[in-house]
């Protein structure tokens, strides 16, 4: 099946043994009854992926995790209640005292923070490697080391990683690659095609859509599945069936979505670029950014979230700027039908963005663009006064 095909058919129910409803049925259960100890016990074997306690799964959530996995090329994927909380599960089924765990120096801010708190509280040594490092980070590998994550592009600052010299030095160490690709999602960046073990999305974003469910998806290779799986279960994380469903239902529309984000994003960042207020636009499907060369050969396209820099440093300006639009809504997250700004200011150990300037991230949305376009230039206006 192509693509699109997939999209429309995976985690559905189809018509072969009788009459069902187009879309899986939304199932809300705790107890899970059986008619007999033989079958009950018969099913704890298989509790991660068969109905036995609502817990660890029901059949939307199952639904979700099975179109997401295939979508992607994973071997089986996990739903939890919030990309965070994906994040965090991921990490701590590899982290322990005395290891060591290599992240990209660009991650999700959230994700810093837990490594730099609970992480390095526990005894695992962090190290922050520089995102472009390339097949260089083998001489950042040591016998303690468990694991590498990586996020492509960072969500603040937009540099890509070299996901398949990264793997490939990954995996001549026998250790797992960990790759944040909810800017992409699993239709723009194929993960496991390019090396990657463990593919973790905050379905909150592009999946859903549309702004109304929290989620977070982990796709694992076979491989990891067992470890992540496990200490998902003993962490006792559990997703409701009507976040599944949603994030069922925005999964069906998410090309057609993303194809309008990349086109919008991409006809508001090159008016951007050409704007004399803004002195750089961080934007890996625009041909001026140092990593494009990159993005076109590894990815098949391009979401709606990007920054840019402007000249000023003035705050109280710049805040006049994100007070002066209208289309664009200030709140956290992105992925969503609706354009939003935001103030980001990265934490970095390595290459550092230059000094001066203000960074403005924006997730371009739905709208149309002269719209956005026209919003922003009156953003502008407010700023110069």
């Amino acid at each position: 099946m192509k693509t699109d095909t997939k999209i429309a058919r995976l985690g559905r129910p189809h018509a072969k043994d009788g009459p069902v409803s187009v879309n899986p049925p939304v199932v809300r259960a705790s107890t899970v009854l059986f008619p007999d100890m033989e079958t009950y016990d018969a099913a704890g074997k298989e509790k991660y992926t068969t109905l036995r306690y609502g817990r660890h799964g029901t059949p939307t959530a199952f639904a979700l995790a099975d179109a997401v996995a295939e979508l992607e090329g994973g071997y089986r994927a996990i739903v939890l209640p919030s990309g965070l909380a994906a994040i965090s599960a991921t990490l701590l089924a590899y982290a322990r005292p005395g290891t060591h765990l290599l992240v990209t120096d660009n991650v999700y801010g959230p994700t810093r923070n837990l490594c730099d708190s609970y992480l390095r509280e526990l005894g695992v040594d962090v190290e922050y490697f520089p995102p472009r490092i390339g097949a260089d980070i083998a001489a950042r590998v040591r016998p303690e080391t468990v694991a590498i994550y990586c996020e492509s592009p960072g969500s603040a600052t937009f540099e890509l990683e070299d996901i398949p010299a990264i793997a490939s030095v990954a995996a001549g160490h026998g250790i797992p690659l960990i790759n944040d690709n909810t800017w992409a999602t699993p239709l723009l960046f194929p993960s496991f095609e390019r090396g990657v073990d463990i593919s973790i999305h905050a379905g909150t974003k592009y999946i859903v859509g549309h702004s109304d469910a929290m989620l977070g998806i982990v796709v694992c290779s076979e491989a990891t599945w067992g470890t992540v799986r496990n200490l998902v279960g003993l962490l006792g994380y559990s997703t409701s069936s009507d976040d599944c469903y949603l994030a069922l239902r925005g999964l069906r529309t998410m090309a057609l979505r993303l194809e309008r984000h990349q086109a919008n994003a991409l006809k508001v960042a090159r008016w951007l670029e050409q704007r004399p207020e803004v002195t750089a636009v961080h934007y890996p499907a625009l041909e001026s950014h140092p990593d494009h060369a990159l993005w076109k050969r590894d990815f098949r396209g391009a979401s709606g979230l990007f920054a840019f820099t402007l000249a000023s440093d003035d705050h109280a300006a710049v805040v006049r700027f994100a007070d002066g639009l209208r289309y664009f809504g200030i709140g956290s997250s992105w992925g969503g039908f609706e354009s939003l700004v935001t103030l980001p200011h990265p934490k970095r150990e390595h290459d550092a963005l230059p000094e001066g300037g203000s960074l403005v991230r924006l997730h371009v949305g739905l709208e149309d663009p002269d719209d956005l376009i026209a919003d922003l230039e009156a953003g502008l206006t407010a700023l110069s006064k």
